[in-house]
């Protein structure tokens, strides 16, 4: 049995149809909320159950992996340990996890709480009573449709305004992973225990981009003619953080802000050497993206 949590949503919904695409064989249980879109679970062709709860609730987990051999946590990497924790209790073979390279910020608060969580789960695995295998993926910034939070965001701003401005000048790198390439790394390692089992990878685009250029590249794809406004990276920290003291707390981007200066880049060297991974150009799934976003303001214009 293989149970999923965040099957319904962003790089879980390409995951799902990795294993339709196979005729996956095998029962599958995957997790849902009440008011989840499970659609394309509903008409998949395949021997799936869903189970509706909530991953606050230890005893529904503990339920939800009875007779699991491998679970897939994609939903939120805060719920890592309780998710581990029962399938240690239940004697699962695997567990694999989706994080984040978020872990390596050198500014984001929640980069320590990251740490915790994996170094929590390594301690976890090392109890000799542990029969669970445990591998770690990390994704970089998730692009690839409008459900994402990021580059449809940038998508949005660069339609709209003529005028934009850009920390530090967009000099930093980045490496955003379309979630049609996290579909088929869950779908690898899934299929690739030997190889994958016990392993932590970082899944990354294709390669580095800088930001101005993946701005540029939007600005082209929506045939428009954007200007750049370069912006001090001490700058946009000292508005965001006066946008944060006039909002009482409710707005900010300070964080945000301050990760738009460091490099965001990470090798996927080991996913490729182990299962393969061999992802897509970050100006084909950009394009993929931004006639998505066309397609729908055209239809609500009309």
């Amino acid at each position: 049995m293989l149970l999923v949590t965040g099957i319904t949503g962003h790089s879980g919904r390409y995951f799902l149809q990795e294993l339709i695409k196979i005729k996956y064989e095998g029962p599958i249980r995957c997790i849902v909320r009440q008011t989840s879109d499970t659609s394309l679970i509903d008409n998949s062709g395949l021997k799936i159950e869903k189970v509706v709860g909530n991953l606050d609730d230890q005893e529904f987990i503990e339920r939800a992996m009875v007779g699991v051999d491998t679970v897939i946590h994609i939903y939120n990497i805060h719920y890592s340990p309780v998710i581990v924790e029962a399938a240690i209790r239940n004697n699962v073979k695997r567990a694999i996890l989706v994080h984040t390279t978020g872990i390596y910020s050198n500014f984001k608060k929640a980069s320590q709480e990251y740490k915790n969580i994996e170094k929590a789960i390594l301690e976890l695995a090392k109890d000799k009573k542990c029969t669970t295998s445990i591998t770690i993926l990390r994704p970089t910034m998730i692009y690839g449709d409008l459900c994402d939070h990021n580059m449809s965001k940038f998508i949005k701003l660069i339609d709209k305004f003529r005028v934009l401005p850009v920390i530090n000048g967009g000099k930093n790198l980045i490496q955003p992973v379309n979630a049609r390439d996290l579909g088929k790394t869950y779908l690898s390692v899934l299929m690739s225990p030997d190889k994958t089992d016990g392993r932590i990878y970082d899944i990354s685009g294709e390669k580095p981009i800088k930001m101005i250029d993946a701005f540029k590249l939007i600005s082209k794809e929506l045939n428009k003619k954007t200007i750049f406004i370069n912006v001090p990276l001490s700058l946009g920290v000292f508005i965001a953080n006066v946008i944060k003291i006039l909002s009482l707390g409710r707005i900010n981007f300070v964080e945000k802000v301050q990760r738009m200066g460091e490099d965001r880049c990470y090798p996927h060297d080991a996913a490729t050497k182990d299962f393969g991974y061999n992802p897509i150009p970050f100006e084909e799934g950009i394009h993929i993206e931004v006639q998505e976003y066309l397609k729908k303001k055209s239809c609500l214009d009309r």
